[in-house]
């Protein structure tokens, strides 16, 4: 069955990390949760935006992905993890049971412009170790399909599997261009899944969707979205975890309790060294 677009959902300007302007769909009013996906922000830091970025913050109990399109961004977290993700680059850190990390842009002359996606950890995932893994453009899969070329980060197109790998929730996510008027791509049926647009214009089953725009899917398993040839936009799906989900600023965990606990294990410092 084909999906159709549910909900288009406008990302919104908002003041995030010192001095950046994130563009939010997912994890604000009106769309908090998209489970298994907690937070959506398209970043755009000017080449001259000196001292802005991310400094030192916590995470616990979910897992977040940086996705650069230009620009550098440079990693560090209190389990020794340090690293520069740049064009075509991807970040995928697991907070788990606690993490400190702080993301800064790379003087390079260039707009540092990229997404950072937060997915959620099932209850019983919520507390393991810390993992960073960093994946490098150049091993990221090109697909070719009818109609598109998708950069693969995760999950599986057309025989190839993306380098993002043993992540809980299954996720699929994959920037795509289409090559021409229209391309068929296949979705897990059951899974959440949604298209962001990066370049216009673009439609799914006659509804368009601008750039900016969260295209909320409805279930399916396959998506047809048709525009002009050079069109632009990421495909992101995952199974849905279906528990409670309990949020504090950086923290989400599944009841208030292992909130309050959370918060406790900050303010004592039992989250390991500073980043």
């Amino acid at each position: 069955m084909r999906r159709k677009i549910k909900t288009l959902f406008e990302a919104v300007a908002m003041p995030e990390g010192k001095g950046v302007t994130v563009h939010r769909s997912i994890g604000r009013r009106g769309m908090m949760n998209l489970d298994p996906f907690l937070l959506l922000d398209e970043m755009v830091l000017p080449a001259d935006a000196d001292g802005a970025g991310f400094p030192e913050h916590p995470h616990r109990g979910f897992e977040t992905v940086t996705y650069m399109l230009s620009g550098k961004m440079e990693h560090r977290d209190s389990s020794g993890h340090r690293g520069t993700i740049g064009p075509g680059d991807v970040q995928w850190m697991t907070a788990g049971r606690g993490i400190v990390h702080s993301e800064m842009p790379v003087a390079t002359g260039d707009v540092a412009h990229g997404f950072q996606l937060w997915v959620n950890l099932p209850s019983a995932q919520k507390m393991i170790p810390p993992r960073y893994q960093e994946i490098s453009a150049s091993t990221i899969p090109t697909v070719m399909g009818a109609g598109f070329k998708a950069k693969l980060l995760a999950g599986e197109l057309m025989g190839e599997v993306g380098p993002v790998r043993d992540i809980a929730v299954t996720p699929f996510y994959a920037d795509i261009t289409l090559t021409a008027g229209e391309a068929t791509l296949p979705v897990a049926a059951g899974h959440t899944a949604f298209l962001y647009g990066l370049e216009g214009g673009l439609s799914v089953e006659g509804q368009a969707f601008p750039t900016g725009t969260l295209a909320i899917l409805a279930d399916g398993d396959s998506v047809v979205v048709s525009g002009r040839p050079g069109a632009r936009f990421l495909m992101i799906a995952g199974a849905p975890i279906g528990e409670p989900v309990a949020r504090y600023g950086p923290f989400v965990m599944n009841t208030r309790e292992e909130i309050i606990a959370t918060v406790d294990d900050w303010n004592e410092g039992r989250f390991g060294a500073s980043a």
